[in-house]
């Protein structure tokens, strides 16, 4: 497991387990959830969702405007927001 992997590793075991002091507003919220799913799964698959179903469209667009990056650069992103809180 490279550095890396294992930062991002102990940044999401720390959102998780809230032994990070963060409150994230709602903007770095979909964006921790969009580096999160680009890092673990990869691009977005499937149609964006229904504007009446405005929290998962939400998360879609997040996800959605980083198709394409590396699963390195969604994990150093997710650090970035995080290692200054």
């Amino acid at each position: 497991m490279s550095e890396l992997e294992q930062q991002f590793i102990e940044m999401v075991e720390a959102v998780k387990n809230a032994t990070i002091n963060f409150q994230p507003n709602n903007i770095e919220k979909l964006k921790l959830y969009a580096f999160y799913k680009q890092a673990t799964i990869g691009d977005i698959q499937g149609e964006c969702p229904s504007v009446m179903n405005m929290v998962e469209r939400a998360k879609w667009n997040a996800w959605n405007a980083i198709k394409g990056w590396s699963k390195e650069k969604a994990m150093q992103a997710y650090i970035d927001i995080l290692k200054d809180k």
